[in-house]
């Protein structure tokens, strides 16, 4: 006896019989067109991550001067410092600047180099994608999954740049994949290296890592075929092995005598622990973020970074980044849901569902109401999740589309999702407006042909109807995000804030409302800063000068020369702020100091500290901020520190005589002036 044409006793989600088509298989029991058809996903992502990628330079310049520090220095190597001769750490764990440094060092220093690898991550991303759905779910849901998650404009943006979040994604998708095969069976080998790799997603960036951990644990806790008192021992073992693979580097560091490491940046103490449960932990929660580019805190629903609540990742900051396909993966996992709702605990399908959608809720929502430094491009942390929800929830409707509540949930998310695609393309009203229409009416059309019963038609006629209109959907669905793909791939971006896509009305472009701004700097694709935030030499990327807060520039070939003339001391010059040393650090292949860290808001070095280090012949040239820069006013740096920078660079304006280099304000720190001293002067208060 059988019911809706399932086996009695099953559920919508239990595997169906294999059909015609997949009784055509390979020897592995695969159909044939699978491993064709996922070598063409796999090349196709290649070349969109890969395409031109050496057109956006250095991209993120903070990171790739750290990489080169890296190539050159072991020490650096394992702290993540900025620079070779070990002045300040950058503001994240090290373990993305190790693959880049050992790309480094072994092809070189170069913009292939370092972005090569990123791009690399992004096609592992989507292969371990593939590969967990297909564990519990036909190879349409599994390729479509990827899809999604490949042509995801920040996805896109984020594997062909040099920043944490790429090995992030593949760290987490492949403790995604870990998960499942850890469940299969009750493993707890698998389920310990879940732990591993989380450890390790978090030596990349930290508490963001850890936001999938709530939903793994249920997961295994509620569906694992085996005791609860063995489930709950396996879950504490995968929490230790998680402690200890994101503990160690943190505890050598914490260890080791201060006096013989760098500076710990991002932090008010030189303390690892404090960058980790503060400015990188919770204060990206609460705002109060000392150190920051702006104060801390928030009033009702709006922060320094924007707006927060629940309509945050639809907003024009973030809504073309990762929001395309965000109420369709919505609406499939309560469908998915329902369709599990009498399935077994240990059922399979059903808690990969969860796993999927626990990820998509918890990161979501800590995203949407989170009130400290939130950068668009973190919503690529959601593309798996989404793309997951996506291959799975359209192809399970399609599946049971003889089913009414199938197709009337099919048809509905497909025509939700051109309306949504084109209200997201007006946003950019002068950017491919014929793409609009067809989007539209390629939903309409889509949705009309899977609701209809297509009675009174053969059966191949029907077939080839249904067929067609499954394809319109997916042109529907991905051709939104498919041309912000493209448009993301053949743009260069640099800077620290990028974002993927056109310009948008009323978020980050030109002409842009209170949600923030974005600026086309040069060759570069620059992000945006806080609303009615401004700072001294943001619009960096062009040529000459140092480049400022949150970009930085190319510098002149004059200042080059000066600065590779000095071989021998251990920093070649000091500049205040990370971005302004960082395109003098990659031109010159010379240490550079860093005063203050990325924000140059970090208390290192002291003053006292810094004119011991003038003094023994250490710092060559000081490069001056431009237009009153970085440490310039009372307050110091711009995120409003004790004065440290600015303290510096008015001891080094009164003791030193100054020369413009390719138009840099340059001190050189060997030859005072006639009558000053270079150390306890009068302007060290």
């Amino acid at each position: 006896m059988t019911t809706l044409g399932l086996p009695a006793g099953s559920h919508p989600l239990q595997a169906p019989a294999p059909s015609a088509a997949d009784r055509t298989t390979v020897a592995a029991g695969r159909p044939r067109w699978e491993r064709p058809a996922l070598a063409g996903l796999l090349l196709v992502t290649a070349v969109l991550y890969m395409w031109d990628l050496g057109a956006s330079g250095w991209a993120n310049a903070f990171y790739a001067a750290a990489a080169q520090a890296a190539s050159e220095s072991w020490k650096a190597f394992f702290f993540g410092s900025f620079d070779a001769s070990n002045a300040i750490t950058v503001d994240k764990p090290p373990a993305s600047l190790w693959v880049m440094g050992i790309s480094a060092r072994i092809f070189g220093v170069n913009a292939w180099s370092l972005l090569v690898p990123e791009a690399l991550m992004g096609v592992g991303s989507v292969a371990l994608l593939y590969a967990t759905v297909r564990r519990r779910f036909e190879a349409p849901a599994a390729l479509l999954a990827g899809a999604a998650m490949a042509l995801t404009p920040v996805a896109v943006l984020m594997f062909r740049f040099d920043n944490p979040d790429a090995l992030l994604v593949l760290l987490l998708v492949g403790a995604a994949y870990a998960l499942t095969r850890a469940l299969e069976k009750g493993s707890t080998r698998w389920l310990v290296l879940v732990g591993v790799l989380v450890g390790f997603a978090f030596l990349s960036k930290m508490m963001q890592a850890f936001l999938v951990v709530p939903g793994f644990a249920l997961v295994y806790l509620v569906a694992a075929p085996t005791s609860l008192r063995r489930r709950v021992l396996q879950l504490l073992g995968a929490g230790v092995a998680m402690l200890v693979a994101a503990g160690w580097w943190v505890a050598i560091v914490e260890l080791w005598p201060a006096s013989s490491r760098p500076y710990i940046g991002g932090s008010q103490s030189d303390s690892e622990l404090e960058l980790i449960f503060g400015y990188n932990g919770f204060g990206r929660l609460t705002g109060n973020e000392t150190g920051s580019v702006v104060a801390g805190g928030t009033q009702g629903t709006g922060g320094m970074w924007g707006e927060t609540g629940i309509a945050r990742l639809f907003s024009s900051e973030m809504g073309g980044q990762v929001a395309w396909l965000l109420p369709a993966a919505l609406i499939f996992l309560g469908y998915l849901l329902w369709m599990a709702r009498r399935a077994p605990r240990t059922d399979g399908r059903r808690a990969q569902v969860i796993l999927w959608g626990s990820w998509l809720v918890v990161t979501g929502l800590v995203l949407s109401f989170a009130q400290g430094i939130i950068h668009p491009y973190y919503t690529v942390a959601l593309a798996p999740a989404i793309g997951a929800l996506v291959g799975i929830g359209g192809w399970m409707a399609w599946r049971y589309r003889g089913r009414l509540e199938s197709r009337v949930v099919l048809a509905g998310v497909v025509f939700l999702t051109a309306v949504w695609s084109v209200a997201l393309l007006d946003r950019s009203p002068d950017w491919l407006p014929w793409l609009r229409p067809l989007v539209l009416v390629a939903g309409a059309v889509a949705a009309v042909g899977l609701v209809a019963p297509l009675r009174g038609l053969g059966h191949a006629t029907a077939r080839r109807a249904s067929v067609g209109a499954a394809g319109l959907a997916v042109v529907a669905g991905l051709a939104g995000p498919a041309a912000y793909a493209v448009d993301t791939a053949v743009t260069p971006h640099s800077g620290s804030i990028p974002s993927a896509g056109p310009a948008v009305a009323g978020g980050f472009g030109p002409g842009g409302g209170p949600g923030g701004f974005r600026q086309r700097f040069g060759q570069g694709q620059q992000g945006f800063a806080p609303p009615g935030f401004t700072a001294p030499g943001l619009a960096g990327g062009g040529r000459g000068g140092l480049g400022g807060l949150l970009d930085t520039s190319t510098p002149d070939s004059a200042l080059v020369q000066l600065l590779q003339q000095d071989t021998t001391s251990t920093w070649a010059a000091a500049a205040i702020g990370s971005n302004s040393a960082a395109g003098v650090q990659l031109a010159s292949g010379r240490p550079i100091m860093a005063i203050g860290g990325f924000n140059g808001s970090d208390p290192s070095p002291t003053l006292a500290e810094f004119q011991a280090d003038v003094a023994a012949g250490k710092i060559h040239y000081f490069l001056a901020p431009g237009g009153g820069g970085f440490g310039g006013g009372p307050g110091g740096g711009q995120g409003g520190n004790s004065g440290t920078a600015s303290q510096i660079t008015s001891w080094v304006e009164s003791t030193f005589t100054s020369t413009t280099v390719g138009g840099v304000t340059v001190y050189d720190l060997t030859q005072p002036a006639s009558g000053a001293s270079t150390a306890n002067s009068s302007a060290t208060t």
